[in-house]
């Protein structure tokens, strides 16, 4: 073998699955009236049809999609929440090609339901102003390369600058692959999206919840209010937190909070991180167990926002298998 060829990685054996399948639960009836009738001409050369906008809509729906291995080893399935602006590919692969966290548990014997959250990706679209409560916002493509603690800071997409030892895999090709995931998002639909959520563990039935981002709310708030179908719930990078009137409904849940590096050098994680571990502490007061976990204090450095997609992904997905199998949750 010439000096500079490297060994090619051993090819993972197969998943044996015993089911797999998708669904979307949860939504709203809304009724809209006053609004114009009008022609639509849907394909080109064809006959222009009647649309009348009135009426009965379905919103609020959400997407998932189900494996379940052939020898189950969880205790519970393992719900997958995604962030902001994103939908469940946040789980399935990464932008250069490696395989996601959901293989990664599937290989661990995890059922897994990857989610596409309201108003995301396969979970449909309602433009109706009056619902939706505001516009959706869409990213530039050097928006999530500096706000994600990618690259070095304003301007850095620009300069092709990743920030020192930065795992994200920010090669041109591979960081464009990521900005096509990127979806359009509101932040005006919490509580439709929470909803949604509801249903999904109402449907599924006592779960471990694995929430990113934007999800951190969603996962702390849908286990104050379904505290009898959340059996642990892991955090990672949370945006936000949950119900401080609430913290009570968590005692018996217990907490995991990842996250990465880079966080006291930028603008905005620093307070993010502080009130995650502030609320973290409200609820070790009130009776439960939170593990905060911060990635360099671990030894593993150089990890993105977007953990679940450095190229030392695997490693932190192993750090939260043994956490849930020292909770009783695997066997």
């Amino acid at each position: 073998m010439p000096a500079s060829a490297q060994p090619s990685a051993p090819t993972p054996p197969p998943v044996s699955l015993q089911s797999w399948g998708s669904f979307h639960v949860g939504g709203r009836e809304v009724v809209i009236s006053g609004q114009p009738v009008r022609e639509v001409l849907f394909t080109p050369g064809g006959v222009p049809a009647r649309v009348d906008p009135n009426g009965t809509y379905l919103m609020g729906g959400m997407y998932a999609q189900y494996m379940i291995p052939a020898n189950p080893r969880g205790q519970a399935p393992l719900l997958l929440w995604h962030g902001g602006g994103l939908t469940g590919v946040t789980w399935e692969t990464t932008p250069d090609g490696r395989e996601g966290w959901q293989n990664f548990f599937l290989r661990q014997g995890w059922p897994t339901y990857v989610s596409d959250a309201v108003e995301r990706g396969r979970a449909g679209w309602t433009m109706i102003p009056e619902q939706t409560g505001g516009q959706p916002l869409l990213l530039t493509v050097d928006n999530p390369f500096e706000r994600f603690r990618i690259g070095a800071g304003q301007g850095s997409f620009q300069r092709n600058e990743v920030l020192p030892g930065n795992q994200f895999p920010a090669e041109r090709d591979s960081y464009m692959n990521f900005m096509r995931q990127i979806v359009p998002r509101f932040t005006t639909t919490d509580g439709l999206t929470l909803e949604a959520y509801l249903a999904l563990l109402d449907r599924v039935g006592p779960s471990v919840v694995v929430a990113h981002s934007q999800a951190g709310l969603f996962g702390w708030r849908a286990a104050q209010e379904r505290p009898d179908k959340v059996r642990a719930l892991v955090l990672i990078e949370p945006a936000a937190i949950g119900d401080i009137a609430k913290v009570a409904a968590l005692r018996n849940i217990p907490v995991l909070m990842v996250y990465g590096d880079y966080i006291a050098q930028d603008s905005r994680w620093p307070t993010i991180r502080g009130n995650g571990v502030r609320f973290a502490e409200a609820v070790r007061a009130a009776g439960g167990s939170v593990d905060v976990v911060d990635l360099p204090e671990r030894g593993i450095r150089g990890n993105s926002h977007m953990v679940m997609m450095d190229r030392n992904s695997d490693r932190v997905a192993q750090l939260v298998q043994d956490w849930l199998a020292a909770k009783g949750l695997h066997r």
